[in-house]
């Protein structure tokens, strides 16, 4: 999020924010794999010669919610379920959006429809979901952190109920942003078992963390802030002035989240809007701006992160080219590091899945043949 402003807190207290704020808006032996970095450039074409793909456009073949049941709460987790017509078995893949006050699974459609029409060896289905508190889910007043997001994404994957749920342990989970990094962080502690993570641009810093720091002063004034922000009236409207008007969703989209200006259309700041006039909009993204959602506290917590999932799993990680420099520069700390077994970099910012679904979706692909498609 980018934005400019002065608010008083309290009558003996003042935050002024004047700074541009970036928001972070698979089987074979792998012991045997290698870690591999490769760039894509927007100028080349994308190579589908190793797979071929339907031409037919595909549309969700199912959406629905899903109760999450969390504490006191009962809260509608709305997905869509993309798949091709085929006799043959399927393989699960779960996306999950980036986190950020305008989260939504539309971000990873074309991706999904890309990858389920492929005609290869392994037949693949998508599932997206959308966060609670976020996109077309319930948006209960909760005390969100980034515990409560993860112990989300374990329910989710473990539930007998899930809309992920099957005998067979084959899920592989596609994240963007944070939403990367918090799954990582969830099968480093073994509480999910994917058989392979790609992680999409990710980030561990909320937009005001990562660029005004946590010591503890800051942290006083982001408890501040997201006190304001969740109050009744106050809350709102403060809500209304630094989020939810379309000139603050265009602005973002064309300063950091899209790395092309011109790729951000009126149809897309118009989905987005909605989104921030849903019932309860305000209090993932209090949370999420303050750091509440962050995994971990700092570049050494994040490597470790990976590092830990070293001869587990296949990793594959996609950084941008065009991402805000604090961001990308945690994105490069991930090249080369233990854990990650693939590095590539692709066109875009903070959201490539969306501004470049067809690169995204050949490296994501490519990805999965590698891991899931041994050579003849």
């Amino acid at each position: 999020m980018a934005f400019s402003a002065t608010f008083s807190i309290s009558s003996s207290s003042s935050f002024t924010l004047s700074r541009k704020i970036y928001r972070p808006f698979l089987s074979q032996n792998v012991h045997s794999l290698k870690p591999t970095s490769l760039k894509a450039s927007s100028s080349t074409s994308v190579d589908y010669s190793t797979a071929s793909v339907v031409e037919k456009q595909s549309t969700p073949s199912k959406t629905g919610n899903w109760q999450w049941k969390f504490k006191e709460n009962s809260i509608n987790i709305y997905y869509e379920k993309h798949e091709r017509e085929s006799p043959d078995p399927s393989k699960n893949i779960l996306m999950i959006p980036t986190i950020s006050d305008v989260s939504t699974v539309e971000e990873w459609r074309l991706v999904a429809q890309d990858i389920v029409q492929r005609v290869g060896k392994v037949n693949w289905r998508a599932t997206i979901v959308d966060w609670p508190g976020l996109g077309y889910s319930d948006r209960p007043k909760m005390d969100y952190n980034a515990d409560v997001m993860e112990k989300f994404v374990v329910d989710l994957i473990n539930a007998p109920d899930s809309p992920v749920s099957s005998s067979e342990s084959d899920l592989v989970i596609f994240g963007g942003g944070h939403a990367a990094t918090l799954t990582v962080r969830a099968a480093k502690k073994n509480l999910v078992k994917p058989t392979a993570i790609a992680a999409v641009a990710p980030t561990w810093a909320g937009p005001l963390p990562i660029v005004f720091g946590r010591d503890s002063s800051m942290e006083t004034r982001y408890g501040l802030l997201r006190g304001t922000l969740r109050a009744p009236g106050v809350g709102w409207m403060m809500y209304n002035m630094l989020v939810s008007n379309e000139k603050a969703i265009q602005s973002q989209y064309k300063s950091h989240v899209y790395a092309n200006p011109d790729n951000v259309t009126p149809g897309i700041v118009e989905s987005r809007y909605a989104l921030t006039k849903r019932k309860g909009a305000r209090y993932v993204p209090a949370a999420f701006l303050t750091g509440l959602l962050d995994p971990v506290n700092s570049r050494e917590e994040f490597l470790q992160l990976f590092a830990d999932l070293e001869g587990k799993l296949p990793l594959l990680v996609v950084s941008t080219e065009g991402s805000p420099r604090r961001s990308k520069a945690e994105m490069e700390a991930l090249k080369g590091a233990k854990g990650v077994t693939k590095f590539v970099e692709v066109p875009g910012a903070l959201l490539p899945q969306e501004e470049y679904p067809a690169m995204v979706a050949q490296e994501l692909y490519q990805f999965l043949q590698q891991t899931f498609e041994p050579s003849d």
